[in-house]
């Protein structure tokens, strides 16, 4: 496929400007003005909508594709959501902040202010902060929260304990609010090891850090005695909310003991992930956290209005402009008053089913470093196609070829050559069928006829690329 600049032809063009109809502004000085034309492809409307929709047809994206990546959800966003994000499309995010602001943007105010208690009601916390702009943005907002609550008390605090199945970003995050990290190993039975934890846990412990259920898709059946410990030595417990919807409508995290929470809206409520996002972390804590969050605050008066409260003293201040990614944020609040309570109850259900259905069927052919029911997701290892040389990426690289997009490869870090899937509650039987089909005759490849799996993909305009010398010789280039 050429690039774009390769059908470049003099002459074309793709729009006609109707001729100047108000005055001329004044020059630009000399200096400032192009000698030359700058060489931008000259192409044909027609041109121009073909390439980019050839080049569209090269991605994966949830809409044609299967996305069973674990860890990192990508379930399908139903376009209704769009259509209610974009009724907000026409107000600008300083409009609540401008003098008299307030009275202008009381939808929006209100939009954010439901979403807010919303997600108070399904957590268990009792106020949340939509200010921080992704998943880890949300980590460290909420380790500066546990900071502030250490200072106001005086407490000399100098260690965050992480299980080592947690997500990677939260020893980074305390890290960098200031503490020091202390991992705790997975015991046999695939949760945080427990006298391993007490061992840990001292007077100088800030705070405990859990991905529940943690990376592995167990849930981990000690954490209301792991959060009462934590309390013992005035310790705080923070809850990685990034999988929250295996969980959402059956456990509320704050009920258990968790004094602050990261919500990820863009997996569990039906917002984009990545590209498709950005990104959006609300934070939400209990009581004794609530003068800390960021300032200012949208408040609630007595008269059913909205307000915009600035008197926060105690606030750690304001960690993203405006009050937070407003247009996901839109999307996330629709989605949970299209579900309702019982929806979203469902929601988790099904994806809990769907994950150990995946589980079931594929455990005869691949290792299962933790044998039992899962949640979300389904950690296995590809240890017994190693013995045929046979790696987790070739399988991800042969899926590629079947039309699906890889699983998350080599991450948790703590199981061998792992392959980590998560189909979602959005996957149908059939889909999932289809899928597991592939993964079957993928392991049987490996016995077989491995080479195949070791040259896939065939059918991708790059195949396979040294990952590594990519990464250190990085090359910037223009695909269009």
């Amino acid at each position: 496929m050429k690039l774009i600049y390769e059908q470049s032809v003099p002459g074309r063009r793709g729009v006609q400007l109707p001729a100047c109809d108000v005055p001329e502004a004044t020059p630009l000085p000399a200096a400032l003005c192009r000698a030359e034309a700058a060489t931008l492809p000259e192409m044909s409307e027609l041109d121009v909508v073909r390439h980019f929709t050839r080049l569209s047809r090269r991605n994966f994206s949830v809409d044609t594709n299967f996305y069973p990546l674990g860890s990192c959800t990508m379930k399908y966003n139903s376009k209704g959501l769009e259509a209610a994000a974009g009724l907000m499309a026409p107000y600008h995010p300083m409009i609540p902040l401008l003098p008299g602001g307030e009275a202008l943007a009381q939808g929006c105010l209100g939009m954010l202010h439901g979403l807010g208690t919303a997600l108070a009601e399904i957590t268990g916390m009792d106020e949340v902060t939509t200010q921080p702009l992704a998943g880890a943005h949300g980590e460290m907002t909420g380790m500066l929260l546990v900071a502030a609550y250490h200072r106001a008390k005086g407490n000399k605090k100098k260690y965050v304990i992480v299980p080592d199945s947690s997500h990677g970003t939260n020893p980074a995050s305390a890290a960098m609010v200031g503490y020091e990290i202390i991992t705790i190993p997975t015991a046999p039975y695939g949760d945080m090891d427990m006298e391993a934890f007490k061992a840990a846990l001292s007077s100088e412990t800030a705070a405990v850090m859990m991905t529940c259920p943690n990376t592995l898709g167990l849930f981990n059946p000690h954490v209301k005695e792991i959060c009462d410990l934590a309390h013992g030595v005035d310790a705080l417990v923070y809850y990685d909310g990034a999988n929250l919807n295996a969980i959402m409508g059956k456990v509320r995290p704050g009920d258990v003991g968790f004094d602050v929470i990261h919500v990820n809206l863009h997996k569990t409520f039906g917002t984009p992930h990545g590209s498709g996002g950005p990104g959006s972390g609300p934070v939400g804590v209990k009581k004794a956290l609530v003068p800390f969050l960021p300032s200012p605050r949208i408040v609630k008066k007595d008269d059913g209005s909205f307000a915009i409260d600035r008197d926060n003293p105690r606030s750690i201040g304001r960690t993203a402009n405006f009050f937070g990614n407003f247009g996901v944020m839109a999307k996330a609040y629709a989605y949970i008053l299209q579900q309702g309570k019982e929806g979203l109850i469902r929601v988790s259900e099904q994806a809990v089913l769907n994950a150990n259905y995946i589980m079931s069927r594929l455990k005869a052919y691949y290792d299962l470093p933790y044998d039992q029911t899962c949640m979300h997701e389904c950690v296995f290892s590809a240890s017994r196609q190693l013995q045929h040389d046979v790696h987790a990426i070739d399988i991800a690289k042969y899926l590629i070829d079947q039309g699906y997009h890889p699983p998350t490869v080599y991450f948790p870090l703590i199981v061998k050559e792992a392959i980590m899937i998560e189909p979602t509650e959005t996957e149908s039987k059939a889909t999932m069928d289809s899928f597991i089909e592939v993964m079957i005759e993928a392991a049987k490849l490996a016995e077989t006829n491995p080479e195949v799996l070791k040259e896939a993909p065939v059918t991708m305009p790059i195949s396979r690329l040294d990952e590594t010398k990519a990464a250190r010789e990085q090359k910037v280039c223009c695909i269009g």
